[in-house]
Parts: structure tokens; sequence; C-alpha cells
């Protein structure tokens, strides 16, 4: 079945059929309808790669993650494809797993596509493939990585106030010693997390006590990080973890070894998923609007006036979320 075809039965051109199914220029009611109609009739499924191939007009946005089983990926890519919906556009998902050399041959897969646009969730990223998006001047949206660019939106969490915000939160309540628990420490934005922790802690040297340790970005991460923890001989009293899926398998491992949350052990979260509220005790974090970010590289990516030509960069402010895994510090009056 052909355009010709759908055409020929609603007694249009193949150009108004075009732009019905484009979503461009002028069409009059009644005609769109009556093609509407010819597209359902016929079984109709026009081949939109082809069509981007051919020099038409791409409905189609890429979505790059690290970690799609992390809910905090999982949400931004929700409202991205519920705005995509209901705009008529679909959305091309993958995952690089903290693959550097995977996120560069996702991102030419995607190209080769003929994306309208391009979104990088990703805390691994080769600067040669931002510059390389930039001169092809594909709009993009980068989340965590790399500097703006002219056509490239840059959108960053302030961890380093998020993490001094739980940090002082917690030494109110008396903590001395903690630990921070993280992953992929050797990646750019997470390694930079790390040091954010260290630095606030520093600042209270030698009055805190702290150590970090680090292990895979999921549930099991964070019971074995727990584990490395107890290993060591440290016994923090508070424990920051880098995002709430993490904190959850922490939490699991702290009560399978007959732990107190939180009259033993404060623990904490970050990115504010729902699990964080429905988790047992409700999970201390730190809010990431994901809905806000999703809205943010839909409204990027599909925007009609050409991208700006100043750099463009949003940052993101966490906000604290106090629920009960924290409290006072074991023995503080």
């Amino acid at each position: 079945m052909s355009l010709e075809d759908v055409a020929q039965r609603a007694r249009v051109s193949p150009a108004t059929v075009s732009r019905v199914l484009n979503n461009i220029g002028v069409v009059k009611s009644s005609t769109r309808t009556r093609v509407l109609k010819a597209i359902e009739d016929l079984k109709y499924y026009p081949n939109a790669h082809a069509r981007a191939l051919a020099g038409g007009v791409s409905r189609t946005l890429g979505l790059i993650v690290s970690n799609l089983e992390n809910p905090f990926f999982l949400d931004i890519f929700r409202v991205l494809e519920q705005e995509a919906h209901a705009h008529g556009y679909e959305v091309l998902v993958a995952n690089t797993d903290y693959d550097s050399h995977r996120l560069n041959s996702t991102v030419r897969i995607m190209l080769g596509r003929r994306v309208a646009g391009m979104a990088l969730v990703v805390s691994e990223v080769d600067p040669a493939i931002l510059k390389e998006l930039e001169e092809r001047n594909i709009r993009t949206v980068v989340y965590d990585v790399g500097s703006p660019r002219r056509a490239i939106l840059s959108i960053k969490s302030n961890y380093r106030k998020g993490i001094e915000r739980v940090s002082e939160y917690l030494r109110s309540l008396g903590h001395k010693k903690f630990a921070f628990v993280g992953h992929h420490t050797a990646l750019g934005p997470l390694g930079d997390r790390r040091g954010a922790f260290i630095e606030v802690m520093k600042r209270y040297s030698p009055e805190l006590q702290f150590t970090t340790v680090a292990d895979s970005d999921d549930y099991a991460g964070g019971r074995r990080a727990v584990q490395q923890l107890f290993a060591s001989k440290f016994r923090p009293t508070a424990i920051l973890c880098v995002n709430d899926f993490m904190a959850v398998g922490v939490l699991r491992q702290l009560r399978d070894m007959g732990m107190d949350v939180p009259a033993q052990v404060s623990v904490t979260g970050f990115d504010n998923i729902t699990l964080s509220e429905v988790v047992y005790p409700a999970l201390t974090t730190l809010h990431i609007p994901r809905d806000q970010i999703g809205r943010q590289i839909f409204e990027s990516l599909t925007v009609q006036k050409q991208p700006a030509k100043t750099q463009q960069e949003i940052i993101i402010t966490p906000e604290l979320v106090v629920r009960e895994s924290t409290g006072r510090a074991p023995g503080d009056a």
C-alpha cells in the first residue's frame, strides 16, 4: 500500500496526504478527515525512516540514558514519551550501561535514523561526540555532562549544593561519622558528587570522620556497599547515597544486619523517585524534578524557531525532602 493509493482513495493529491501525515501546511478539516479515513481503511503505515531519508520532516526523537533500570531515567523517559505522543512524535530510547563506547555507537545509529533531536541523559560522554552533534547542527540536550554549546542545551543539577544541604541537616542532628555510597566514580559527574561530599566533610575535619565506598548503580550495589563499609570496621551513623536506587539496597542490607534505621544509622538518597516514599522507613532525599527535565527536553528538541546562537544552560538546585530514614545521632541528646 502506497501514499498514492491513499491519495486516490481520498480523492486528493499525494502532496495533500503528505501534509496531513507531517501535520504541516493548511488542510481543510473535511479533507483531513477524509485522508485519515482513507489511511485507516487501507491500513497504510508510512515509513517514517524512508520519509526522513528522502528529506521529509522527522518526527522521531532520540533519548540515550545510562541505566534504564534506575527509575530516575525511566521517569524522564515517561514524561518525554507522553509529550511526544501528544504532539505526534515517537521516541527511540537506548541504554548505555555507563559505557562511553556504547554511547558513541548509539549516537551514530540514531544519527543514521535521522532523528529530529537527541537527548543524552548520561554520566559518560566523549567530547568529540558533542562536537560532532554541534557541527551537524543536531538539536541536542545533555544532562549532567559537557558544557553548553550552540544548538546544545545543558541541564545540570547542583549536586554540590544538594550534598551541602543534606550534610548540614545531618550535622544538625549530631552526626559525626559519615559514609558516602556511590558508583562509577571514575566518570566525571559521578566523581564530582563524591568529590563534593569529601570537600564538605573536610571543612569540619577533624570534628567529622568519613569514608566513601562504591559499587554498581542498582539495588544490589547498595547492599554490597554496606557490606564493604562494615567489613572495613568503620561504623558510620549517617550514610549518604548518590541516588535513591542504591539507597533502597542500603536500607534493606542494614535491616538484614539487624541495624535500626534511623535509631542506629540515618540514610539519605538523591533524586526523590516514587520508590523513596514507599520503602520502609520512607527515605530522606533530595528532589530532582524529572517531570520538568522531560518536558524541557521535549520543548528544546521540537521548538519551531531556530536554536539560540548563545550557549544555554539550566541549573537545577535540589530540594531537601525529610522523611523517616533520618534521625538524631545515636547517643546525641
